[in-house]
């Protein structure tokens, strides 16, 4: 089986000779079966998918026959079909101590089909999304892959230590083509390895179809897609922008309360990701709204049927934005920063001290930026430019001017 490598394999690698039940959570067609195929010819044992009726059935209905047939490594895929898996799953591990359980699913997995109660204790959990830009150099470019890896070590240890050593970045065309074919079609596998454009398109239409009518409509019962549409639609407008649900509800005729659960679908079955605001004084800074970003840029692009390149579009910047906010989620928890007279930070990454984080087509920074290094005074503060690279003493703060593809 041809196998493109994944980041999380490394996450992985010390829990494969442990009891602990794997589970491997993510978006429909983001690389788990294949993923699972992986682990199973590298460990080997049973490949089970239960969107078989016939092994759902068996799992179900008698899960000590199903464990004693399928001992050793059992390789479960698809189990957000069975509405019994934390029950089933548990038996297993408590009565087949000997057998090892990989487990994916997507859709309603561990929502609709709840298996945490059962395996607390027992089960660790890892998220396997679209492809990282990261990811995504070293399937399409791996000759570039070291130099990228030098680049984004280099933010690891401003991010860590406030120093970065490179003076100008290389083979920055080849970057930028990269970095605008990853914004364009994203990172889902099928489509990153398609080399035909206009067939990047159809899968994605495709995808988008096939988690409209088996996620949304099977697994959650939503019968008004085409109102589910409208609320897609409208988020994909509108990518890093506050979103109000009361004013969203009002304009679409939405009930309140269906409109908070089609978001809460959406964010669990990993399209969108909600963003909180970073506070502390409650006078003066926004602490309840929420912005919204896509997690595949693809998928959003898809939504609109708009694939033009950046250099046309009047949302470029809202898609270097959304852009690094799904590369910045590895480095730690993401807010955003904004005051009731509107100043605003695109991101303030939240570990041991606050890191802003602006997000710019062009290198001069805004008024709110400026405004949160007075207010805070952080050591350190990261700029995504197209032009400016290179550290600058701004206040007290020492600020990173970097490229959006060295991240």
């Amino acid at each position: 089986m041809e196998y493109y490598p994944r980041i999380v394999e490394l996450k992985l690698k010390k829990w494969l000779r442990r009891r602990e039940i794997i589970i491997i959570k993510g978006p429909r067609q983001a690389g788990k079966t294949t993923l699972l195929l992986h682990l199973k010819e590298k460990l080997r044992g049973n490949y089970v998918t239960l969107e078989d009726p016939e092994m759902l059935q068996a799992f179900e209905d008698n899960t000590k026959e199903f464990a004693k047939r399928f001992k050793g490594n059992l390789f479960l895929d698809e189990v957000q079909y069975s509405k019994k898996a934390g029950k089933c799953l548990k038996l297993i591990y408590d009565l087949f101590p000997k057998t090892k359980i990989f487990v994916t699913g997507s859709g309603s997995f561990d929502i609709k089909t709840p298996v945490g109660n059962y395996l607390v204790g027992r089960a660790v959990y890892f998220e396997l999304y679209p492809l990282s830009f990261e990811e995504f150099i070293l399937w399409k470019a791996r000759d570039l892959y070291p130099v990228f890896l030098n680049f984004k070590n280099e933010v690891k240890a401003f991010i860590k230590k406030g120093v970065f050593h490179y003076k100008k970045p290389v083979f920055e065309n080849e970057f930028k083509q990269l970095l605008q074919e990853y914004i364009l079609y994203g990172g889902f596998p099928a489509v990153v390895k398609e080399k035909d454009f206009d067939m990047k398109i159809q899968l994605l239409k495709s995808l988008q179809q096939t988690y409209l009518e088996k996620d949304i409509f099977f697994f959650f019962d939503v019968r008004h897609l085409e109102k589910f549409r409208d609320v897609l639609r409208f988020l994909s407008f509108n990518i890093g922008n506050l979103l109000q649900p009361s004013n969203l509800a009002s304009d679409l005729s939405i009930d309140i309360r269906t409109l908070h659960n089609y978001l809460n679908i959406l964010e669990n079955t990993y399209i969108i990701k909600r963003v909180r605001p970073f506070f502390k004084n409650i006078l003066t800074e926004i602490k309840k709204t929420r912005k919204t970003y896509f997690l595949d840029t693809g998928l959003r692009n898809s939504i609109l049927s708009n694939f033009q390149p950046l250099s046309t579009r009047s949302d470029k910047g809202q898609l270097l934005e959304n852009h690094v906010f799904i590369q910045l989620k590895k480095f730690g928890e993401i807010r955003y920063w904004r005051t009731k007279g509107k100043a605003e930070v695109d991101f303030v990454l939240v570990n041991n001290e606050l890191i802003p984080i602006e997000v710019k087509s062009l290198g001069k920074v805004k008024k709110g930026f400026l405004s949160f290094l007075k207010t805070y005074k952080p050591k350190k503060a990261i700029v995504f430019s197209e032009k400016d690279f290179g550290i600058k003493k701004i206040e007290r703060t020492k600020v990173l001017f970097i490229p959006h593809w060295i991240v």
